[in-house]
């Protein structure tokens, strides 16, 4: 909205010509959303608390300690998240850009689909929520819409073609088909990042270490003198996405503040499922979708722990870990929270700078 009033008169007035530099307003909106989510943060808590009384319901199988250091916090603190993203991203990005509008398309709805369970986990005092089959249905569709408005915004030449890093020119062709495989990261990084989260802080901070990298990659490849040095494919317009990253970033700070160990409330369905269904929309509109399994390799693991936990119990009646996902399995064993989320932590942060060392390596 600031780029769309002001860049017209940035020539008349030199203040004005900063709003034309995307580094100046992904900077901005970074501390916008920041502001937000402080600002906010104490009302939307209070808020949670007071329709939910007796917060998040706990898993009766899950780590004991949880029954008492997590009991009666509130959780739907992704409301608090969205908001902020959403704020800073509606003031300082290029509001012309499709790009954006797409990837707030599934990033809102998404977290809309995880406001609804946590609502009814909360009100039906329940950990079921909404069923996983419908989650699937509704996560697919928005996620098929997204991904076919982005294929759409391509330029024709790399529109159909999924990105392989380390390959300068390489593009496996599904043409029409695309979508699809932007549906399924999509979905994929949603459901990752929600798995992840488990523990105060364990999810928040490498989806913000994911944002930071798909920032930097946004504005790469929306560049076109960038983009052709580093012999990446060139997306018109990406840079922008590098706006709403930096928000993500700053969001997910302010909503820290009060995530951090104890926490004064949950991120929910409502934040994880955001979280990574803006993930995955950006990796699709930036052709790295690859690159997001590597930078996101965290909540690949986690996922790949259910996975496996699932399919070996099925077969077996026994168990691979003591508890999936992962993060639980140490709990199990006897490690403190901050013990894991921190070598967690340190663990996104090396497959973050794995993935963008992929960006150079062609």
């Amino acid at each position: 909205m600031i780029f769309n009033l002001f860049a017209p008169y940035a020539d008349e007035f030199a203040l004005f010509n900063l709003v034309r530099y995307t580094t100046f307003r992904a900077g901005a909106a970074c501390l916008t959303a920041l502001v937000v989510s402080l600002v906010l943060g104490p009302t939307v808590i209070r808020w949670l608390r007071g329709f939910q009384r007796g917060g998040q319901p706990i898993r009766e199988d899950g780590p004991a300690s949880h029954l008492v250091t997590k009991k009666g916090t509130p959780t739907m603190g992704g409301v608090l998240i969205l908001l902020a993203l959403v704020v800073a991203t509606l003031l300082w990005a290029d509001l012309r850009s499709g790009l954006v509008w797409a990837v707030l398309l599934v990033t809102v709805t998404y977290g809309l689909l995880g406001f609804a369970d946590d609502w009814l986990k909360v009100t039906k005092r329940n950990t079921k929520g909404v069923s996983g089959r419908m989650k699937l249905v509704v996560q697919a569709g928005v996620g098929l819409a997204g991904a076919t408005w982005i294929w759409a915004l391509h330029p024709p030449a790399i529109a159909g073609g999924l990105a392989l890093p380390l390959f300068k020119d390489m593009l496996i062709g599904f043409g029409i088909l695309f979508p699809l495989i932007g549906m399924v990261v999509m979905m994929g990084a949603s459901n990752a990042v929600n798995l992840t989260d488990g523990l105060d802080g364990l999810a928040i901070v490498p989806a913000m270490i994911a944002a930071g990298v798909f920032a930097l990659i946004a504005y790469l490849v929306g560049n076109r003198v960038l983009a052709d040095y580093l012999q990446l494919h060139a997306v018109p317009g990406a840079n922008e996405l590098a706006v709403f990253c930096s928000a993500l970033i700053g969001a997910g700070l302010g909503f820290l503040w009060f995530n951090a160990p104890p926490a004064a409330v949950f991120m929910g369905d409502t934040g994880s499922l955001a979280l990574g269904g803006a993930l995955g929309a950006v990796a699709v509109a930036t052709k790295h979708e690859v690159v997001l399994a590597i930078v996101g390799g965290l909540f690949v693991v986690e996922t790949v722990s259910v996975i496996i936990q699932v399919f070996w119990y099925k077969r077996t009646g026994r168990r691979v870990f003591l508890m999936a996902p992962l993060h639980h399995h140490f709990e199990k064993k006897g490690w403190a929270e901050p013990t894991i989320v921190i070598r967690f932590w340190i663990i996104a942060m090396v497959l973050a700078l794995v993935g963008l060392s992929t960006l150079k390596i062609r």
